[in-house]
């Protein structure tokens, strides 16, 4: 007989990544080192975005929509990740603008139902060539609006 993994919940938005922790990711005392939080956040995001075929492959000028930088980051930490294993990142758009966005993300337990930290990141989406703001394209804008977070 074989154990069935639990159903993951239904999000009322976003998507839920599965991610896992390693041994190398705790710090002497154990945990879940502060910077891995931001590092598999990225990781989780970047497996989304490949789904929608977003994806650096070398070549700036052909990346499109990957080609974007980090304007800000914040994160706040609520539980201590003391443990490898499974985890996951709860992944959803705050604000899709025409060159920027705002996501929001939950790291948290693979069912989704603790939260060890949250936060929020904003791209901008950059030319190639010239690394000023360009705008998302409309394929990349239509993945996004699936993402959005209902008003609250």
């Amino acid at each position: 007989m074989t154990a069935e993994a639990p159903p993951v919940p239904a999000l009322a938005y976003g998507r839920l990544i599965p991610v896992a922790v390693h041994f190398d990711d705790l710090d002497a005392l154990g945990l879940l080192h502060n910077a891995r939080y931001p590092l598999l956040v990225e990781r989780a995001w970047t497996e989304l975005w490949h789904t929608h075929g977003v994806r650096f492959e070398g070549d700036w000028a052909a990346a499109g929509d990957a080609c974007n930088a980090v304007k800000e980051l914040r994160i706040t930490y609520e539980a201590p990740v003391t443990s490898p294993g499974e985890y996951a990142v709860h992944l959803w758009l705050e604000r899709l603008g025409t060159t920027g966005l705002t996501y929001g993300f939950r790291f948290c337990s693979a069912d989704g139902a603790v939260t060890y930290a949250h936060g929020t990141r904003v791209l901008v989406r950059l030319d190639a060539a010239t690394l000023r703001p360009t705008a998302w394209t409309e394929a990349f804008r239509t993945a996004g609006r699936e993402l959005l977070r209902p008003a609250h």
